[in-house]
């Protein structure tokens, strides 16, 4: 069966879809790599245990986001130049990248090994699950560098159209997570660490995969061991696109490590409560933003194919496959969320305070979809700023801002949950009103698309 998509030609709905729900599939399978830590410290370790893997998920998100956001930037420049049938920058950004997310990888476990203790310390994990806090953020780091591989690869395979490669790369090492899990912590009789190197383990196992199926393909995106360096002018291009995309990531993360932080002088109820709500809410989220992931790919692929109006149709057509998918996504886990959340804690307070979180959550994603599909759109075109101004605005500052002033005066769970829908609709609301006035597609001329052949 043909791996690639091919959305240059004909019908859009079809094709989006066969992109898309492997896409997500491929997000769900990641973050049940942690939802199987925190159900597997939660039912055999205990509540601390569970609440000191919670407190990192916002640290653990803001390193890897930014370094995912720019991994988008290897999925637009592949994009064009299967668009434009540039065989050669399809290489070097393939080398490149992979260069790059081991460099930065290894660099970002050394930096983030030191001060790993002053960091949580930051965000107010209590006394009683600190030290198991930093023991699980200490042994994920390791891991770092493949996961950094694991996703600039994906990154690479998307570009030219293929979201099952991945996808199979995470059923097989998710499968392994889990037992693994099992293992070290109800066989050894570890803890936190054993979690944490169990996802570790998993990653790695990932990434080789996709590496050996890049080393041997015969796709353009085959890697060469004779060519592997770093192309000054791919990788400049890469993080034009990228760091924006990254820092747009990290603005979320590090507003929601401010939450955090909020959630935690709450105590370790509501962590719990928080932690399990969270892995929900993003499965439904992984939905949503596979659309978001898909509108990037297929217009940048249209757009280096200098099909503009094609462009538009993909906009439209994924914001409406979004719209109806994360609704039917949303509309389970809350049918099923009291359940959903006592596999990972029985306890009736942690069950009830979770479902709040989640109630809260969705309702802001009638603002969310619009943001994520709309960002999208404007990073398929090479347009990554604006988006990430977006984000450091209305999201970052709004959030920090309602922890500062309102949560301080008001200092309850339901107060911080609020945030969410005000900030993600002012988000929302910007970001189309970008699209609606700037008409990306009409201003980009010929010569800017065959710039970034070349830049």
């Amino acid at each position: 069966m043909k791996q690639n998509v091919d959305m240059l030609h004909g019908s859009l709905a079809d094709k989006i879809l066969l992109y898309a729900l492997p896409l997500a599939a491929t997000g769900i399978l990641e973050q049940l790599f942690n939802a199987a830590d925190i159900a597997v410290v939660g039912n055999f370790v205990g509540k601390e245990a569970m609440a000191a893997v919670g407190s990192n998920t916002a640290i653990i998100g803001l390193l890897v986001n930014l370094f995912m956001g720019v991994s988008l930037g290897t999925n637009v420049v592949i994009a064009h130049a299967v668009g434009r049938k540039d065989k050669s920058q399809i290489h070097r950004a393939v080398h490149t990248s992979i260069i790059f997310a081991l460099v930065s990888g290894v660099c970002l476990t050394m930096i983030g090994e030191i001060f790993a203790p002053m960091i949580l310390k930051m965000t107010s994990v209590p006394a009683d699950v600190f030290d198991m806090s930093v023991l699980y953020l200490r042994v994920y780091l390791l891991g770092i560098p493949v996961i950094l591989l694991y996703n600039f690869e994906s990154a690479i395979f998307r570009g030219q159209g293929n979201t099952r490669t991945p996808l199979l790369a995470l059923a097989g090492s998710g499968v392994i997570n889990v037992l693994l899990n099992l293992f070290f912590v109800v066989v050894l009789k570890r803890t936190v660490d054993g979690v944490a190197m169990a996802t570790v383990l998993s990653n790695l196992l990932s990434s080789i995969f996709l590496f050996f199926r890049l080393l041997h393909s015969k796709e353009d995106v085959r890697i060469r061991l004779e060519e592997f360096h770093l192309d000054k002018d791919v990788l400049k291009r890469v993080l034009q696109i990228g760091v924006p995309s990254g820092i747009q990531g990290a603005m979320f993360a590090i507003a929601n490590i401010i939450i955090q932080s909020a959630i935690n002088s709450l105590g370790a109820t509501v962590m719990a409560a928080s932690s399990a709500a969270f892995n929900l809410e993003i499965f439904a989220f992984y939905v949503m933003n596979s659309f978001g992931q898909t509108c990037t790919t297929f217009t940048g692929q249209n757009y280096g194919a200098g099909n503009l109006p094609r462009c538009r149709k993909t906009f439209f057509r994924c914001l409406l496959l979004g719209v109806l998918f994360t609704a039917i996504a949303v509309a389970v886990i809350l049918g099923f969320g009291h359940q959903l959340l006592a596999i990972f804690n029985k306890n009736e307070k942690v069950v009830e305070v979770g479902y709040v979180r989640l109630l809260y959550i969705f309702f802001a994603y009638i603002f969310s979809i619009q943001y994520e599909i709309g960002s999208g759109y404007l990073r398929g075109f090479g347009i990554s700023f604006l988006p990430a101004l977006i984000s450091l605005v209305s999201v970052c500052g709004v959030r920090i801002f309602w922890i500062m002033t309102i949560f301080s005066k008001y200092p309850t769970f339901t107060t911080i949950m609020i945030v969410y829908p005000v900030s993600l609709g002012l988000s929302g609301i910007a970001v189309m009103l970008t699209i609606i006035f700037m008409k990306p597609s009409k201003r980009m001329s010929k010569k800017n698309a065959e710039g970034s052949a070349v830049s």
